[in-house]
């Protein structure tokens, strides 16, 4: 396969000419540019791109993401991927400029608690789910995360029929504020909340919010 020509063949990405730290100014406005422009997360590898090669990049992230403390937007880690996010606090704000509808994403308790079931034992077939909350979890609501974009098909399972396994996104990982899925809560604090036992979905007991990265994900 052809490499794909450099759209910018006279890009100077060690910037050698410049002083250590205007070099280290520029190197962090071209991170926080590309992330700015970026339509979804990004990758250290793509990050990687317009830094010289000695830039320690870890470093270089740490240091915008201080950068950005107290302005309205942050920068999110989730798995390897990068992305910056308006800070909650100016949903509202958001919302009323330009007019989009505020109501919060509604998610049904045996929704959410299959969410987190997958998270935390993926990969994971739509049968062992059904095993493990001892009622059908349906191809509806697999459909539903999936469209979401919460959670995508892995890899298939070795059992009779070769059935998909079940994995969660970055999406999944960003919309919930986890850099990684070591963040995820423990099962004591989900079986609390009623979302990982056989009583989920019942419809009884209270509604518990699941906070979403800029605006809460209702739990009915």
């Amino acid at each position: 396969m052809a490499r794909r020509q450099n759209p910018e063949p006279d890009f100077d990405r060690e910037l050698s000419d410049l002083p250590p730290e205007l070099r280290w100014r520029e190197w962090k406005a071209r991170v926080e540019a590309v992330l700015f422009a970026a339509a979804k997360p990004v990758t250290r590898d793509v990050l990687a791109r317009v830094v010289g090669r000695g830039c320690a990049l870890d470093l270089l992230l740490d240091d915008l993401k201080e950068d950005l403390r107290g302005r309205p937007i942050e920068l999110v880690r989730a798995g390897e991927s990068y992305t910056l996010h308006t800070r909650p606090a100016f949903g509202p704000a958001i919302r009323v400029g330009l007019d989009i509808a505020g109501d919060a994403k509604q998610l049904t308790k045996l929704e959410a608690g299959v969410l987190m079931a997958i998270a935390m034992a993926q990969p994971v077939t739509r049968g062992e789910l059904t095993e493990t909350f001892g009622k059908e979890i349906s191809r509806d609501l697999i459909a539903s995360l999936r469209d979401q974009g919460l959670i995508a098909a892995g890899p298939r399972s070795p059992k009779l029929g070769a059935p998909y396994a079940y994995v969660t996104t970055e999406k999944f990982l960003l919309e919930f504020g986890f850099e990684s899925l070591r963040d995820l809560p423990d099962l004591e604090a989900l079986k609390d909340a009623g979302l990982v036992d056989g009583r989920t979905g019942d419809g009884e007991g209270s509604s518990p919010i699941v906070e979403q990265k800029g605006s809460p994900v209702r739990v009915i």
